[in-house]
């Protein structure tokens, strides 16, 4: 079937506008990638892409593109880093970043209707004078969006104690693969039936386009305390984290972080982490002002007991936030220390930290490549960010065979393969580690009961023998290698 590409802009211009409808190659290059690296996902341009301001709006367009058998690729503020909000098809794209208003906020119930290009930290910023807050916080809150979020069930330093974003969604207005418009969900705590928004959380975009989200607001806290402390080791810091959590304490976050990243940290933000140390936590306790203070005295004590070289409380408002920036634009800063990075999100027990950081230490060593390290330690949730410059010959090889060496070893430790960022373009080849072939087909059976056109964001979350038109991870590395773009 051939495209017009001016008949399909004339059509979405008549829904949204002429000025909300890009198609020139200059305009459409900003929607060509997401957040994950382009040598690892590639490069691929959008047939058109299209700013709607309403979920009618939304509606209407997925009605043109099935007329004109297009794929739909929603995206938000693109900081996804799993290849998510890429049209590897071409296709329309479209973009959530208008639809940003806070619907209703109920206190009563507690729960505020959203839409989806709402930034994740705005939303807790409006309702904090009433003593709330939204509580998933991936790291890059300041920037991501509630409907980025709900795709990849994204998580944060505070899911350790508050639960990653399925935990906190009540209910969705979808526009699904069909061009219909719906509610999933409500504000009951139990709905009969299946739980179709337990399905399209956590969906990457292929099962609907969300378009309204319901979402719990959390009471906060009387008080807050955050711990620093410094460790000769990882394996130091590793057993305090399990020690904590035996003890029966479960902090608001529990993250670490290695000398790498420290060194980094502080050279870009003075924050105040210890550059002797070989690995830090940051530790956040909050509840009653008792419990606070009581489980305060027990992490430090359970810390100096795991060789920990210094334990300090951060003393003021200005001290945690300042501890909180440096660890929340941790990533940005080792962009100081090569050009590129490709960072891994899979998850261990516990128990099997040390064994996993040992690994990555050992991968760093084997494939010569740099590793810093900077995770959610409570739940063991890993964030290794290999870094590397991929102009250099063999250095996208090397990056490929040791991210996948480190998620087989996390398997094969009880782990998975993706904490909160999502399967993606990136991940997609990797779940047949994890699931069977009967498996992946009852999910894919699934994606095709709501999509039986296959147009919501395809070639993604599923391995290629499950889902058409994707080139091979090996041939498309192979392109990358010689300097070559898959478009």
């Amino acid at each position: 079937m051939t495209i017009d590409k001016s008949v399909v802009a004339s059509q979405l211009a008549a829904i949204v506008g002429e000025s909300y409808v890009v198609s020139d190659y200059a305009g459409l290059s900003v929607y060509q990638y997401d957040a994950s690296d382009e040598a690892i996902a590639g490069i691929h341009q959008p047939l058109l892409a299209v700013l709607p301001g309403s979920a009618e709006e939304v509606r209407d367009v997925v009605r043109v593109a099935l007329a004109h058998d297009l794929p739909v690729v929603a995206r938000g503020a693109g900081t996804g880093l799993a290849g998510g909000a890429i049209a590897c098809r071409g296709g329309i794209m479209v973009v959530l970043t208008r639809m940003t208003g806070i619907l209703e906020v109920n206190e009563i119930d507690r729960y505020a209707i959203v839409e989806p290009g709402l930034i994740n930290l705005d939303l807790s910023i409006a309702i904090s004078d009433r003593g709330y807050f939204f509580a998933p916080d991936p790291a890059s809150q300041r920037a991501c969006t509630i409907g980025g979020n709900i795709a990849n069930n994204s998580g944060g330093p505070h899911c350790l104690k508050y639960g990653v974003t399925s935990n906190h969604i009540l209910g969705l207005e979808v526009v699904l693969p069909s061009g219909e418009l719906t509610w999933v969900g409500g504000p009951s705590a139990e709905t009969a039936g299946f739980d179709l928004t337990g399905a399209i959380v956590g969906s990457e975009g292929t099962l609907g386009i969300v378009t309204k989200a319901m979402v719990k607001l959390t009471r906060k806290a009387e008080d807050v305390a955050i711990l620093l402390a410094a460790f000769p080791s990882m394996e130091a810091a590793s057993r305090a984290v399990s020690a904590v959590i035996a003890e029966g304490i479960l902090p608001a976050s529990l993250e670490m972080m290695d000398h790498l990243t420290i060194t980094a940290v502080e050279a870009a933000f003075h924050c105040g982490y210890p550059t002797d140390a070989a690995a830090v936590l940051l530790v956040e306790l909050d509840g009653m002002r008792e419990t606070v203070a009581e489980h305060g005295d027990a992490v430090a004590r359970l810390c100096r007991m795991n060789d920990a070289q210094m334990v300090r409380l951060a003393s003021t408002k200005a001290e945690q936030d300042l501890l909180w920036l440096g660890r929340k634009s941790a990533f940005g800063t080792l962009g100081r220390l090569a050009p590129n990075y490709y960072l891994q999100d899979t998850v261990v027990p516990r128990t099997k930290l040390p064994a996993a950081l040992e690994f990555v230490d050992l991968l760093s060593r084997d494939f010569k490549l740099q590793i810093a390290n900077v995770f959610h330690a409570g739940d063991g949730n890993l964030h290794p960010l290999m870094l590397f410059d991929r102009y250099e010959r063999g250095a996208i090889q090397r990056v490929l065979e040791a991210g996948d060496a480190l998620l087989e070893h996390c398997i094969s430790a009880g782990g998975a393969i993706s904490g909160e960022h999502g399967i993606g373009m990136e991940k997609k080849e990797t779940l047949s580690l994890v699931y069977s072939a009967d498996d992946l087909a009852a999910m894919a059976g699934l994606k095709r009961s709501f999509d039986p056109r296959e147009l919501f964001n395809p070639d993604k979350v599923f391995p290629t023998a499950f889902s058409c038109g994707e080139l091979s991870k090996i041939k498309q590395q192979a392109l990358m290698q010689d300097g070559m773009y898959v478009v």
